[in-house]
């Protein structure tokens, strides 16, 4: 038996019905927003693209227009960028040496010498942590001081600035907390220090000291709370305020202009 081809325009004709359907559907318009390339009776028009730009996740962080002088290295520095960028650096370097590192007194610092002498670019990685630490230390301040002196912490920015001090002292936090993880000298006398320093906090001075130590002295527990601190919960922390300080950067009208 002759068996019978179906025509080319038949095959196409039923993959545009089906595809129709498809985007017809309930369940694709609840994926796809109004004004997405992806719904059906997409047309390119300016009020469309303006959708295209403020539904999507990726587009959405850069503003449909863009002022002239924010577009300039010599205007902002990227300094806002470039701590962003040292902030990733820092997660991915941090989760690398994370299989590499046990927070107990007793393992610490061997897994720190283990980590420079037998693993593989493990000197390398520790090292890039380390700088890009300071780096974004540097960048941040440098970045907050652009800030003031450009004026964009006057309204309607005053917001956003209370969110970048925030971010400034997460970052002084982020710095300190893994000072401590390498558990030798330099390690436990800043933690001594520091620790003091809370103790005197008013009112709950010996409270905020006992939970920090994890006890009345420096162990074990003391390097497993700092850990979780800077491995966990300020980091944590920093991405709320990190999302939150994009967004108002967005709505309060992006990069501010010259005064």
């Amino acid at each position: 038996m002759a068996k019978t081809m179906e025509p080319k325009s038949s095959i196409g004709q039923k993959m545009s019905e089906l595809t129709e359907k498809v985007q017809a559907s309930q369940a694709w318009n609840s994926i796809f927003r109004p004004g997405s390339v992806f719904r059906k009776g997409y047309t390119d028009s300016p009020r469309n693209r303006s959708y295209v730009v403020m539904n999507s996740v990726l587009y959405h962080l850069h503003p449909v227009k863009v002022k002239r002088h924010a577009v300039k290295v010599s205007y902002t520095l990227c300094l806002g960028g470039l701590s962003f960028f040292l902030f990733i650096l820092l997660t991915v370097t941090g989760i690398f040496l994370m299989f590499f590192y046990r927070p107990t007194a007793a393992q610490a610092w061997d897994d720190m010498y283990a980590l420079q002498a037998s693993v593989t670019f493990g000197l390398l990685v520790r090292n890039m942590h380390r700088w890009a630490a300071h780096l974004m230390v540097l960048a941040v301040f440098l970045h907050m001081a652009r800030v003031f002196y450009h004026g964009a912490y006057k309204p309607p920015r005053e917001f956003n600035w209370v969110i970048g001090v925030i971010l400034l002292t997460l970052t002084l936090l982020l710095s300190f907390t893994g000072y401590l993880l390498p558990w030798d000298q330099l390690a436990l006398w800043a933690v001594t220090v520091g620790t003091n320093m809370m103790g005197f906090t008013p009112v709950f001075g010996d409270q905020v000291r006992f939970v920090l130590l994890g006890g009345q002295e420096i162990g074990t527990d003391t390097l497993l709370r700092w850990y979780v601190l800077h491995v966990l919960f300020v980091p944590f922390v920093t991405v709320i305020f990190l999302a939150i300080h994009f967004w108002r950067v967005r709505k309060d009208g992006g990069i501010s202009g010259p005064l």
